[in-house]
């Protein structure tokens, strides 16, 4: 009796010592914010609950999007023992050692278990083989979660064996619902505090989209907050060290400053744009646009005077899809610096437009019959492809004929400036057309 009594109190103590995140971890999967495109009606997730089935699965999301939470509420659901293992500290004889353990007390009481392994993408090869027979004959239920892409990080043979659930970010207002979860619950604040209006926008940007770090700042602010009913802006800010960025993603201040960031790489200076940057990142925007807005500002306004510019911002682009915040942080910074530093040159972004501007216009005409496609029957009769020069056979793989349509032949939309790089290919251009003027080397008298 005594030893129970101790063991409540013991448990209560430890209860009352988790972090507020791990107090409010949901409990069914009605409580999981966010996800409804694996938890609806009908999904794979749901059916694996309902109907007690063997799985194994692999969740795939960004930091506290719920993987974690996942795997136990489905421990829970279908009555599995759960265990948990982290690949960090975890070898191949802790996995054989959990699946031993799983086979034998299937046998003796037909205990069912699922094996949770967190950060599963730092298994080694070996590692990962050492589950494939418990996947394989289902002698646990498996679930591994990772941040990184399981393409690439986990062995095939395992991956093919498992179901992936990709989990995406939680919106803003999952965010505030998980929020006004934890101050009322009694497994949270309880109703001790309430939050403010201010204070609450801060703390869901300040969130990103994940859920733990919602959760994590608001106890600390509380315990700033102290006896005192309310939660202000003030208490989060010295709560977690982080000023509030005055930024509103659908208002003027969005539009304000994703145009000075846009200005200060034109105008390059790193400096500037690296202080925007900064304040989008802070304010919670999403890394995925700012990394769209690197992308187009490549060739708009550096295009060939640099070409490897638009390289840097596509990669920087992958690595937001790929890890995500905060270490894609480096390489938006670093593709910044990259486009703020190039040479400047809009000669890409005038040649498309003032392209579409004729075609818009009705200057387009019809293909210059030598250009036509001649393979089909019957082209030869109408004399397509009639006349071709085929560029390869001249001297230096160009040659003087008709490209473009009657009436826009010599027209020139690309002109190059001499910027950087685009200054030799203004050489090459330059070359090209002095070969292809009538008269010129390649004009095909001699070919």
């Amino acid at each position: 009796m005594s030893e129970t009594l101790f063991d409540d109190a013991g448990a209560e103590a430890q209860r009352a010592q988790e972090p507020l995140a791990v107090r409010m971890r949901p409990r069914t999967l009605d409580e999981v914010a966010g996800q409804g495109h694996l938890l609806g009606a009908g999904s794979p997730l749901r059916r694996l609950v309902e109907d007690d089935a063997p799985m194994s699965l692999f969740l795939w999301g960004p930091p506290g999007t719920g993987k974690t939470t996942l795997a136990t509420v489905v421990s829970r659901a279908t009555d599995r023992r759960f265990v948990e293992l982290s690949a960090v500290s975890a070898g191949v004889k802790e996995v054989r050692a959990v699946i031993d353990e799983a086979r034998r007390l299937m046998g003796m009481r037909g205990t069912r278990t699922l094996l949770f392994v967190d950060e599963v993408h730092r298994f080694s090869k070996t590692q990962q083989d050492a589950l494939l027979p418990a996947v394989e004959n289902r002698w646990v239920s498996f679930i591994g979660a990772t941040t990184e892409n399981p393409f690439f990080s986990v062995v095939s043979p395992l991956l093919s064996r498992s179901l992936l659930l990709t989990l995406e970010s939680l919106s803003d207002d999952d965010v505030r619902g998980v929020l006004a979860r934890a101050l009322e619950d009694e497994r949270g604040l309880g109703g001790r505090h309430t939050l403010s209006a201010e204070a609450e926008e801060h703390l869901v940007r300040l969130a990103g989209g994940d859920g733990r770090r919602s959760l994590t700042y608001l106890e600390a602010a509380s315990l700033v907050a102290g006896e005192r009913d309310e939660i202000t802006l003030a208490d989060l800010e010295r709560a977690v060290d982080r000023h509030a960025v005055r930024y509103d993603r659908s208002g003027d201040q969005h539009y304000d400053v994703i145009s000075a960031f846009i200005k200060s790489m034109r105008g390059s200076d790193p400096d500037a744009a690296l202080h925007y940057l900064a304040r989008m990142i802070e304010a919670g925007e999403d890394p995925r646009f700012i990394a769209r807005r690197l992308v187009v500002h490549a060739s708009e306004d550096v295009g060939m005077a640099d070409p490897a510019a638009l390289q840097t911002a596509v990669a920087a682009a992958q690595a937001v899809e790929l890890i995500g915040l905060p270490e894609a942080r480096i390489n938006l910074a670093q593709a910044v610096v990259h486009i703020s530093l190039a040479p400047k040159s809009n000669a890409v972004i005038r040649a498309i437009d003032a392209a579409m501007g004729d075609v818009r216009a009705g200057r387009a005409g019809a293909v210059p019959a030598h250009l036509r496609d001649g393979h089909y029957k019957g082209a030869e009769q109408l004399g397509h492809g009639e006349g071709y020069k085929y560029a390869h056979d001249y001297p230096g793989g160009v040659v003087a004929q008709q490209y473009a349509p009657d009436g826009l032949d010599g027209t020139e939309y690309y002109r190059p400036t001499s910027h950087g790089a685009e200054r030799r290919y203004a050489e090459v251009l330059e070359r090209i057309k002095e070969v292809r003027r009538p008269g010129g080397s390649g004009d095909g008298s001699d070919g």
